[in-house]
């Protein structure tokens, strides 16, 4: 999960306090580049999945420790990604934070695209998977730009559900068991709540010229709930 307090080295003002227009030109300014990053995702995903050695590696790492230090690794580069985003002043280090975080998230993906894939001989449940999620995280949106509520009450939820999931994800690696359509669920669940506490950040705790920041954060929640609504899509698929 990523975090909403803006860094005090930013000129920008909240967004917040911000006059209409320069809040409107902030908000569009951060969807138009999660629109990119989103776009930029499903570039990097078809340049990966045409090149074998590739999806064959990303595939050799799912397996047992290996993939939860590939995971752990993923949480590092997130962090790392998100912090340079929030905290440098520079456009050049922004972007560059957001093309690294495109990237790993396209990595960690592979392999479970590779093999909806498969199951479905084409792209039909990947496609299935983007539109339930973009049809949550519009909804969820909207819920708090209509309502104007502020969420950050939900910042010790998302932390102990965050936690309670890494040991859960922790332990089916030790010990060997699935986690099913449950855990799944939850995780959507946990997700909208990401969504919920991302966007009303934004407007609350975000300055006006951090729009790059804004947007890796809200990408880092649409992808979250993507990778899960992606697994109940397949594990419903595999059942039929």
């Amino acid at each position: 999960m990523s975090g909403n307090n803006p860094s005090p080295s930013y000129a920008g003002v909240p967004a917040s306090h911000a006059g209409s227009l320069e809040r409107a030109t902030f908000i569009k300014k951060t969807y138009l580049h999660l629109a990119l990053a989103i776009l930029a995702l499903v570039a990097v995903e078809s340049v990966l999945l045409g090149i074998p050695a590739v999806v064959s590696f990303a595939m050799s790492l799912t397996q047992g420790w290996t993939w939860l230090m590939v995971l752990g690794g993923f949480m590092f580069v997130t962090s790392l990604a998100d912090n340079w985003a929030r905290s440098s002043t520079k456009k050049s280090v922004q972007y560059g934070a957001l093309a690294v975080y495109v990237v790993a998230e396209a990595f960690i993906f592979l392999p479970m695209l590779f093999v909806a894939q498969r199951m479905a001989g084409g792209n039909d449940l990947i496609m299935q998977a983007g539109i339930i999620t973009m049809a949550l995280f519009t909804g969820l949106s909207a819920v708090v730009f209509l309502t104007g509520k502020d969420f950050s009450f939900l910042r010790s939820a998302l932390m102990i559900g965050g936690l309670v999931a890494i040991g859960l994800i922790v332990c089916s690696i030790a010990f060997g068991f699935s986690l099913g359509l449950v855990f799944s669920g939850a995780m959507v669940i946990l997700a909208a709540m990401s969504i919920l506490y991302t966007t009303s950040g934004i407007m609350n705790h975000y300055n006006t010229d951090q729009y790059v920041a804004a947007s890796l954060s809200l990408f880092a929640s649409f992808m979250l709930m993507m990778w899960y609504v992606l697994r109940i899509v397949m594990s419903m698929a595999a059942s039929e």
